[in-house]
Formats: C-alpha cells, sequence, structure tokens
C-alpha cells in the first residue's frame, strides 16, 4: 500500500479505463479529471486520498510496477450519459428539497384544517368546558366596557350627520328609522368585531404562538392532551358565543345614545327617536346582526389561532404573527360582512316608507 503522507500523484483521466502514474513524489504535483472540466491542484497527500475516496460508480486499484513506480487503473461503471442523468437528478432533487411552499398558503391550509376539526370535535362533544368558560369570560364580560364605549361614540358621530341633513329636509321622525337600521344592520356587528379582533384575537395569536415557539404544545401531546381540544376549540366557541351578544349590548347602547343627542342638541324628542325606530325595525334585522356576529366570531378566532400556531422565530416570529393575524381578521371581516349583506338584504327594501 502507498502511504498518505508526502504523495503526490499526477493523475490523467480519460473516457473509460485508464491508468495513473505516479512519479516525483516530492513534488507537488496536479490532478486532471475529464468530468470536473477544470484543474485541481492539492498540496497534500491526504487531501488527495480525500478526492479519490469521493468518486462514486468507479471500480479503482492501485498496482506498484517493477521499476519502482506506482500505478492505479479507474474503471467507469457506466458511460457519458448515465452520468448525465444521474447530474440532472442531483440538479432536480436539490431544488425540490430546497423548495417550500409560500407561508400563506401553509397558513390558509391550517385555517381550513382547524376549522374542520372544531366543527368534528363540538359534534362529538370533545369540548374542554373549563377552559371554554374562562375564555368566554375573557372574551364577554372583560371586552364589554371597550365595546359600549365604541359603540356609544360611534353612535353619536352618526346621530350629528342625519340630524343636520333630515332636520333640513323635515324628516325628524325618520331619523331613528336610518339609524336602527343602520346599527342592527352594519354598525353594531362591524365594529365590535372590530374591537374584538383588535383585543381579543391578537390576544390569542399571541398566546399560541408563545406556547408555539417554546414547545409547550409538544408538551401537550406529550402528556396525552390534544392540542386542539384544550386550546383552539375553547376560543372558537367562545368568540362564536360572546359576539352576538356583545353586538346586542352595543346595538342598544348606541341607539340610546343617539337618542340622548338628539334630544338635547337638535330637540328631537326621545319619544320620536324610539317610535321611529319601532316602526323600521324588524325581527329579522336583529337575527341577522347576531349571524353576522357569530360568523365574524369564528373568523376573527380561527385565524388567530392558525397564525399562532404556525408561529416561527422565537420572540419576533410571535410579534410578526400577531399583526399578521390581526390584519387578516379585519379584512376576512370585511368581507364576510359584504358577502352576508347581499345574501341577506337583496333587492329594493320598503322598510322606511312605515316610519316617514
Amino acid at each position: 500500500m502507498l502511504a498518505a503522507t508526502q504523495f503526490h500523484p499526477v493523475i490523467n483521466a480519460s473516457k473509460r479505463g485508464s491508468f495513473i502514474n505516479v512519479r516525483n513524489p516530492a513534488k507537488v504535483a496536479s490532478i486532471r479529471f475529464r468530468y470536473l472540466g477544470r484543474r485541481v491542484v492539492f498540496s497534500e497527500g491526504a487531501k488527495t486520498l480525500k478526492l479519490l475516496s469521493s468518486i462514486q460508480k468507479r471500480d479503482h486499484s492501485f498496482v506498484l510496477n517493477a521499476d519502482g513506480h506506482a500505478s492505479a487503473s479507474i474503471l467507469e461503471e457506466k458511460g457519458e450519459e448515465t452520468s448525465e442523468v444521474s447530474v440532472l437528478n442531483l440538479e432536480s432533487n436539490t431544488f425540490l428539497s430546497k423548495w417550500s411552499p409560500p407561508r400563506y398558503l401553509c397558513r390558509g391550509l391550517t385555517v381550513l384544517i382547524l376549522a374542520g376539526q372544531v366543527v368534528v370535535r363540538t359534534v362529538k362533544g370533545k369540548i374542554h368546558w373549563k377552559n371554554t368558560l374562562q375564555q368566554l369570560e375573557r372574551v364577554g364580560p372583560k371586552s364589554v366596557g371597550v365595546c359600549l364605549l365604541t359603540a356609544a361614540f360611534v353612535g353619536m358621530a352618526f346621530t350629528i350627520q342625519f340630524a343636520r341633513e333630515f332636520t333640513r329636509l323635515g324628516l325628524n321622525r325618520s331619523i331613528g328609522g336610518v339609524l336602527a337600521l343602520a346599527f342592527s344592520r352594519e354598525l353594531s356587528p362591524v365594529v365590535t368585531s372590530i374591537v374584538v379582533a383588535g383585543r381579543i384575537g391578537s390576544a390569542f395569536a399571541a398566546e399560541l404562538g408563545t406556547m408555539q415557539v417554546s414547545e409547550q404544545t409538544d408538551t401537550l401531546r406529550v402528556l396525552g392532551a390534544n392540542p386542539v381540544d384544550y386550546l383552539v376549540t375553547p376560543r372558537v366557541l367562545a368568540s362564536c358565543i360572546a359576539l352576538p351578544l356583545l353586538t346586542l349590548m352595543c346595538f342598544t347602547l348606541g341607539m340610546a345614545s343617539s337618542a340622548f343627542l338628539a334630544d338635547s342638541v337638535y330637540g328631537i324628542s326621545i319619544n320620536i327617536i324610539l317610535d321611529s325606530a319601532q316602526r323600521a325595525l324588524r325581527g329579522w334585522d336583529i337575527i341577522s346582526a347576531m349571524i353576522k356576529s357569530a360568523v365574524f366570531g369564528l373568523i376573527i378566532s380561527i385565524v388567530s389561532c392558525a397564525w399562532g400556531v404556525t408561529t416561527m422565530g422565537g420572540a419576533k416570529g410571535v410579534g410578526e404573527s400577531t399583526t399578521s393575524a390581526v390584519v387578516v381578521s379585519l379584512v376576512g371581516i370585511f368581507i364576510a360582512d359584504f358577502a352576508l349583506s347581499c345574501c341577506f338584504f337583496q333587492g329594493a327594501g320598503d322598510t322606511l316608507k312605515n316610519c316617514m
């Protein structure tokens, strides 16, 4: 055997089986391979042996001649065509191994998967009631204050706009009906959902994102608990139950603040506002508002939980997931509001005829 130290061969490889002659081991030799297409120079024998050992799919052997010179033969197992195909396959495998689907596509699929799992778990009755009640308290009672405050000022702002214009037209008795329809059909569910998305949706995404990056969800799986049952389903149910109730409360306070402002600033009696609202409203208006709120709650909770469980990148990833979850939730609320309004209120209506 030839020693690895101070061994500097000169190798000239042709297409098929060729011989490698080793001369002048004291000099730094150059190695030329036809399939490499370039000149490779090594100054150490260890690197030469490493290169020779890295040649795959070839048989090579070293023979010591009678004159003291060493020669090695390399026999290729496959031809040039096979080598080219192998290179192409290697390049394609490398490309596919480096490719990963876009982040938004993964999160979109996660939303659909989580929604399906929540529906299945709820139908089967696999609900963690303790966590559900805790989340219901967070979404409901702890969010009442900010929701009612927002609804009150939104109602007064719209009263200023409607009262000024309708008073000039002599349509004082129609102000209450217009405000009631605007609040019940659009303002109350949308405003309430926006407030909840900013307050609760961000909290859901941050909590689940922190649990994901700290591997707490994996700990739940090790302990035999399903993260969907323990973390996702309670939040979804709490949002879908609490939002319709919050919407109803915001509608009531919004109408009360509007009637108070119209009476104190524009001299329109509270009885006129309430009577006009009563004659304009239908039961379907309130029901549609609660249906919208339930759908908005589903969107907020599912999107926030999906963005949370797909969080990566430590604290920075948690912040990005929280911001993205709120933005996507708001966009989803507006799109769903348009779609539901088209389904519920198509065609010309004659509701305001009753309050003229």
